[in-house]
């Protein structure tokens, strides 16, 4: 009896862990925490998290990255153009790259569960190129700065539903 109340303990705490932080609700490249790549980089385990409750993160990590600046932002279906919400992001991404210069960065291009694979790689990859071409005519060193596309093999939200295409059709800036 007691092994089943400690795995229910575990259970809650694992999907504890795995909950999103982001309360704005917001689908449009504002960047935020929501659940996605870790500190291991756009193959990382978990979410994005914080400082563990300990208050603020350490300058110039993921977790700085995300709670400073945001470390995503979203696009429209079939696009890889930048919304005014998503320069806004990568304006402040630059900025704090340009604080930490040490620092070298992943950027992940993702879409939504649409479209063969094929094409959702090949969009992805213009996503993050996207991404990445800003964050270079902002001051960015390009070496900085590798890109992937992930297409639609790493969703955020699983759910077929036009909220959870929204949140998946993205490109998310990682420290690497």
């Amino acid at each position: 009896m007691n092994h089943r109340a400690l795995a229910c303990l575990l259970a809650a705490g694992l999907l504890a862990a795995c909950s999103s932080n982001d309360t704005t609700g917001s689908t449009n490249g504002s960047g935020g925490t929501a659940a996605g790549y870790g500190a291991g980089g756009p193959g990382g385990v978990g979410g994005a998290g914080g400082a563990g409750g300990a208050g603020r993160a350490t300058p110039g990590s993921e977790e700085d990255l995300v709670q400073s600046v945001g470390d995503r932002i979203f696009f429209n279906t079939d696009s890889s153009s930048l919304s005014p919400q998503a320069m806004a992001t990568l304006d402040r991404q630059a900025a704090w790259l340009q604080q930490y210069p040490q620092v070298n960065v992943w950027v992940a291009g993702n879409c939504d569960e649409r479209g063969t694979e094929e094409y959702n790689l090949a969009l992805g990859q213009r996503r993050a190129n996207a991404d990445r071409e800003y964050l270079v005519a902002h001051g960015i060193a390009r070496t900085r700065i590798e890109t992937i596309s992930y297409g639609k093999s790493r969703p955020i939200d699983a759910a077929s539903t036009p909220q959870a295409w929204a949140q998946n059709r993205n490109a998310i800036t990682s420290v690497r």
